[in-house]
């Protein structure tokens, strides 16, 4: 299977039966994202022990892919730590904003590295990234809510 059947199923499993699409309680951050360009909401809540989130959830509405990359992005942060998500958030944001980065960050992806594919729709980028954007607004305790813009 290519890449890009690879996205095309990612992105329709994790669509229709998002994972973590739930409010984790107790939480101590929490994020609002907005996608102006296609109305994409996203609520994102977290509980991070020091360093750690241990559990993360989210509720969105809006296109597949947003709430595909919602789905798998909470997926794989759960265990890691603060800076290991900025660095990963650094790895997805350039992937899907079309510059590859080495083979290393895309194999340091994982199943994340499916969305690679957004990168030939540039109007789709904002939504694949609105939940990564929530997140680090969540994780980095910001006020107001996070866009695409």
């Amino acid at each position: 299977m290519d890449l890009r059947e690879l996205y095309q199923e990612v992105i329709l499993d994790h669509g229709r039966n998002p994972r973590n699409h739930r409010f984790p309680e107790p939480h101590n951050r929490e994020g609002r994202g907005y996608n102006p360009l296609c109305g994409d909401k996203i609520a994102l809540r977290l509980q991070l022990d020091g360093e750690t989130i241990s559990d993360v959830g989210f509720i969105g509405q809006g296109c597949a892919i947003s709430q595909a990359s919602c789905s798998t992005m909470t997926e794989a942060i759960k265990g890691m730590t603060v800076p290991e998500v900025d660095a990963l958030f650094s790895k997805f944001h350039t992937m899907v904003t079309g510059d590859d980065g080495s083979d290393d960050d895309l194999e340091a992806l994982g199943k994340l590295a499916v969305f690679a594919g957004v990168r030939e729709f540039p109007m789709r980028v904002k939504c694949a990234t609105l939940g990564w954007h929530t997140l680090k607004q969540a994780l980095h305790d910001q006020s107001g809510e996070a866009t695409t813009e």
